[in-house]
């Protein structure tokens, strides 16, 4: 019989040993804030997309950056690339799922921007193609990944790469960095206005 309580324990151990490892990402999670404070200065936004779970972490992130996230501040420029059904259904119809994302990147993004994919196992072709877009446009490329950083840590200027092979932690750990970069923000956009 399945053992509720063993399950939750063991999901909590592993999240524990994970988030112990954490600070290490530290100086990447410092150049992601520094570069989209500078993006927001310069009047760009912040491009967030990703698939499944990630496509709705990246929902939630850009809206924390447009309306806010502790602090009351003026809104911030960002976007998540994963909520309009309309050009999603169409550009997957019309051409391929492989471009439903760098095909909005072509469209929308400008070279002030932070464009941050979301890929837990970095092989995402959707994802990294859009990458790809956006470094050709001259924007600062990021990716949260996990595992081995597959492909995207290649193509990403600032591949964030959590060392696990569990998805639900990865993810985790991508939600820890995006609260906090939306932390961040908040202060040094308050302390600059």
């Amino acid at each position: 019989m399945f053992d509720l309580k063993a399950c939750y324990h063991a999901n909590l151990q592993q999240h524990l040993e994970l988030f112990q490892q954490m600070e290490a990402y530290l100086p990447q999670a410092e150049e992601l804030a520094n570069a989209c404070f500078d993006a927001l200065n310069k009047g760009g936004k912040i491009v967030f997309f990703g698939n499944g779970g990630s496509a709705a972490d990246s929902q939630h992130l850009a809206a924390e950056f447009v309306v806010r996230f502790k602090k009351e501040r003026r809104a911030l420029a960002s976007i998540a690339l994963t909520t309009d059904t309309s050009i999603l259904t169409a550009n997957a119809n019309d051409y391929s799922f492989d471009s439903v994302f760098s095909r909005q990147v072509e469209a929308l993004v400008k070279e002030q921007d932070v464009v941050i994919g979301l890929t837990t196992s970095g092989t995402s072709k959707n994802i990294n193609l859009a990458l790809e877009a956006a470094n050709e446009l001259g924007a600062y490329t990021v990716a949260l990944t996990g595992r081995d950083g597959g492909a995207v840590k290649d193509i990403a200027k600032l591949p964030i790469i959590i060392k696990n092979d569990i998805t639900a932690r990865i993810q985790e750990a991508h939600m820890f960095i995006g609260h906090w970069l939306c932390e961040a923000i908040d202060e040094l956009v308050t302390q600059n206005d």
